[in-house]
């Protein structure tokens, strides 16, 4: 019996990259035999009615052709279903695809991944009441996010680079209260991280070395630093060499809070709401085919 897959696109994700790659990747999985149910989403509130509709509809199997805000509403409801996940990354951060290894710019080969139908079950992290697939941040990197997201130029990473050094004229480290389990660390800090997935705007490996199935949380800490300090560690977040930096902090933990006044709390890019904010693990709580 043929696999029924139901492909839900977000057809502005990675302005307009979702529907351009639709086409391609609906026409790997039927060539390969899989029966594609298409749905298209209109707005960010389709996601999860979609997928609420595709667990009824009896589908082996779905596909999100998104980036990491449309696979953060999409996951709300698909966790814990046993529903086998898979991703076409399409977005402009993709970071919960490229914490799972699924190719980025070869939607062919990511559906190749679908047509091979393997699975693993993966932790997703909690916060505010909402499923993280990636980091919880809170600091300097939470106002880049904030800025980056209202901005229309220019497209891709790029976007989080000019970002960042606008915020850098004006950043002062902040104060936190952090509680890891039960250690608590009382610090001025630069930024505040937390989450299951080792990479967060767009490939910066703030969390290197997190493993997404080991049912913790990975915890990084930057330490007050002037901001020509800051500004040289991006290149070395990009590829984990951050770790080890004197003024790097990391920890593992199943409960994490962070504390500080003014902030707000990003998760997958998307605000969740002012600090403090609690983080627990889910352990195994996606099926995801990758």
């Amino acid at each position: 019996m043929s696999r029924k897959i139901a492909l839900v696109v977000n057809p502005t994700s990675g302005r307009g990259l979702g529907a351009r790659v639709a086409p391609l990747v609906q026409s790997r999985l039927q060539s390969a035999g899989l029966t594609v149910d298409t749905y298209e989403t209109t707005c960010a509130e389709d996601v999860g009615r979609i997928a609420a509709e595709v667990i009824a509809s009896g589908a082996d199997a779905v596909a999100l052709i998104g980036g990491d805000g449309t696979i953060h509403l999409g996951v709300q409801v698909l966790a814990k279903s046993g529903m086998p996940f898979g991703v076409i990354p399409a977005g402009t951060g993709n970071d919960f695809a490229r914490g799972l290894g699924v190719p980025l710019g070869d939607p062919g080969a990511a559906a190749d991944l679908i047509v091979a139908g393997d699975t693993r079950q993966i932790d997703l992290a909690v916060a505010h009441g909402e499923f993280i697939t990636t980091v919880v941040c809170g600091g300097f990197d939470s106002l880049v996010n904030k800025r980056a997201n209202a901005m229309t130029w220019p497209k891709g990473n790029a976007r989080y680079t000019v970002a960042t050094l606008a915020e850098l004229r004006t950043f002062k480290p902040l104060e936190y209260v952090v509680t890891i389990d039960d250690q608590v660390i009382e610090t001025a800090a630069m930024l505040v991280a937390v989450g299951t997935g080792p990479t967060y705007g767009g490939g910066l490996q703030i969390l290197h070395g997190a493993d997404i199935a080991d049912g913790l949380l990975d915890v990084t800490i930057i330490d007050p630093v002037s901001r020509l300090t800051l500004l040289q560690m991006f290149p070395k977040l990009a590829k984990g060499t951050h770790v080890g930096h004197p003024m790097v902090r990391t920890f593992r933990g199943r409960s994490v809070r962070i504390e500080s006044p003014g902030i707000t709390a990003y998760g997958d890019g998307e605000p969740l709401g002012p600090l403090p904010v609690d983080v627990t693990i889910e352990p195994g709580a996606l099926t995801v085919l990758a």
